[in-house]
């Protein structure tokens, strides 16, 4: 994302809120944790990405729990940051389509791709935007923990399916209990097949 807006914009990447410095614009992306106003001051205006239909699906983890969900496509806001969580007001819309079969790594490739293009197209539009409250009743995600990992055993796999989709097979893997022990259970995709199913040799 930076090489692509170097050559025509001063771009500085900060891995932490000490690294931010003053300017136009504050990207934040991937943020666990709302900042402190005295570090949103430092920009003009402090840009958010969630994939989410804002006010609703505000919070943690917006992708997972709507592939939980059934859904395939994604809505994404790009916000103004505001003072609580994920309620600036909204300059674009987006949305990220899925086929249904994605696992994590895929999922996150087409979510990346599509917050690059919303920056790009945000700067691009710059200053010809406007941007809009959020209207409707919010609702929230919460905290994904290790407990919603933990798949249940008695049900058939089709309908865990989408649970193992949104699990990382290192950081976080889908886990279930049987007999009183614990076990990780990891998904890949079967490389091993061509489009037509015939063994790869």
């Amino acid at each position: 994302m930076a090489e692509l807006l170097r050559p025509v914009h001063n771009v500085a990447v900060c891995y932490c809120r000490s690294e931010i410095q003053s300017g136009s614009f504050l990207f934040m992306l991937g943020c666990t944790k709302i900042l402190p106003p005295e570090y949103l001051d430092l920009n003009k205006h402090n840009i958010v990405i969630h994939e989410s239909d804002l006010p609703r699906g505000r919070g943690w983890s917006p992708v997972s729990w709507q592939v939980l969900e059934g859904k395939n496509k994604i809505p994404v806001s790009l916000f103004e940051a505001g003072r609580d969580m994920d309620s600036g007001d909204i300059y674009l819309k987006d949305e990220i389509i899925l086929e249904g079969g994605e696992l994590l790594p895929e999922i996150k490739k087409k979510q990346g791709i599509k917050t690059i293009e919303m920056i790009i197209e945000f700067i691009d539009k710059w200053p010809n935007l406007v941007a809009v409250p959020q209207r409707g009743e919010a609702t929230l995600y919460r905290k994904r923990t290790i407990r919603d990992d933990r798949l249940d055993i008695d049900k058939p796999l089709k309908h865990l399916f989408n649970q193992l989709r949104i699990v990382d097979n290192e950081k976080y893997p889908a886990w279930f209990e049987i007999n009183g022990m614990q076990y990780q259970l990891k998904i890949y995709p079967d490389l091993r097949t061509d489009q037509k199913g015939e063994v790869k040799k």
